[in-house]
Formats: C-alpha cells, structure tokens, sequence
C-alpha cells in the first residue's frame, strides 16, 4: 500500500489525490445540491482540508477516501473510499465507506460501482471485518446505493450525530453494515447506456 496506491473498475479509476483535482473539488463541494445532507456547502479552505485529511488517512491506514476519475476520460468526479469517523458513536471505531460525487456523476451507477470495489479492498486487502456506512435519515439515494452494495440496515442502529447539536435539521442518521463474512455487495452496477 503505498503512495501510489491505485485501483479500477471498468469505468473508473480510484487514486490518490492530485493538486489538479482541488479546483473541481471545491466546486462541487461549494455545490448546494451535492451538499444538501450536510451542514452546508464547504468553502475552498474546508475543501483543500478534506483533500489533506483524506490524504493523511491514507498515510496513517493504508487507505483512505481516493478521487475518483473517469477511466475513458479521465473526468475527475469526486471521491468514494473508506474512513474512520472522526468522532465517537455507538458503533465506533469503526471504518466507513462513503462517496461524494459531482452532480454530474450523479445516475450513472459510478457511487455503486466504486463503493463496490472500495468494499472489496477493505475485505480483500485491508483485512476489515466489518464496513459501516451513514447519512441522514432523508438522503434516499445514499441509503439506495448502501442497499446495492449489499449493506443492511437495522432501525436500533440509527444515531444522533454527535458533531450535531440538538434539534439539528440533519442530526438523525441511518447505520447500514457489511461484514466480511457476508460481503458479497449485490450484482455489479448497471453499465452506463452507449
């Protein structure tokens, strides 16, 4: 696992972190559509500290949340990979699979497709028995590409987000889990239509 650590799907490359993938970052993290299940749209100095944070937690584990490209292209379109959450729940320490994509990744089935294959490095490769993965109680299309990667969700789960404060409008969240033992995250991902 070093620096150059790099996987692939069919469409996608997940790889470190690139100066050049700051800018777009930033702009789909200033996004209030991408962003409408956090607090709020991140400023370019929030932006440029998750890409360093992200960075870091590959030095540290060995993996970590890569930026995402387009294989054909080479379109940088977000992230998707695996984290420890950086507070405390009742499930952690845990390590979390998560995605952010440009809303013009959004539809394609690229968050399954990558999630899928960063699922696989944390089995495979990283040796984890247990991945996790959460949002908000209203994000439906994160909690669907939870449910194709072959996760389950088990109401007891669900937290109050303690980064939160009380009464939060995005304080509740869903917990959905996948286990080593039955990690077999569903059939691959629709391929995008020529």
């Amino acid at each position: 696992m070093g620096s150059t650590l790099q996987l692939r799907t069919d469409r996608l490359v997940l790889r470190r972190w690139r100066d050049g993938d700051r800018d777009p970052f930033a702009a789909l993290n200033a996004d209030p559509e991408v962003m409408e299940h956090f607090p709020g749209p991140l400023t370019r100095a929030e932006s440029d500290a998750t890409v360093e944070r992200a960075e870091a937690h590959f030095d540290a584990y060995g993996f970590g949340l890569w930026a995402l490209e387009v294989a054909e292209t080479g379109e940088f379109i977000g992230f998707t990979g695996l984290a420890t959450p950086r507070f405390d729940a009742p499930f952690t320490p845990a390590v979390e699979v998560g995605w952010r994509l440009a809303r013009s990744a959004w539809g394609l089935g690229y968050a399954s497709e990558a999630g899928r294959r960063a699922l696989a490095f944390g089995f495979e490769e990283a040796g984890l028995r247990e991945i996790v993965s959460f949002t908000t109680g209203g994000n439906r299309r994160s909690q669907a590409v939870m449910a194709r990667l072959g996760m389950t969700h088990d109401p007891a789960d669900d937290f109050e987000h303690p980064l939160l404060p009380d009464g939060h409008r995005l304080r509740h969240h869903v917990l959905y889990r996948l286990s080593a033992d039955h990690a077999t995250p569903g059939p691959p991902a629709p391929a995008h239509p020529a």
